[in-house]
């Protein structure tokens, strides 16, 4: 293992449980390995099939609420 890999490893290692293991099937992921699709939790799902249904509907953000988004992160 590269020293580059240790660090992002020791790094990743103080993040929150859910968040390790995000970061872990993407390197996964990366690696080629396959890794079965996660589970939604209810809300998960709830919350998607609402985000479908509006864009079905062709309810999109605006530009200026994409910009408000991207100003609260910096970006």
């Amino acid at each position: 293992m590269t020293r580059l890999l240790e660090q992002a490893i020791e790094a990743v290692s103080a993040l929150p449980d859910e968040a390790q293991d995000d970061l872990a099937r993407i390197l996964l992921q990366l690696a080629g390995v396959d890794q079965p699709p996660c589970e939604l939790t209810p809300e998960e799902a709830a919350d998607l099939d609402a985000s479908l249904a509006e864009a079905a509907q062709g309810e999109f953000a605006t530009d200026e609420e994409v910009r408000a988004v991207w100003a609260k992160h910096g970006l």
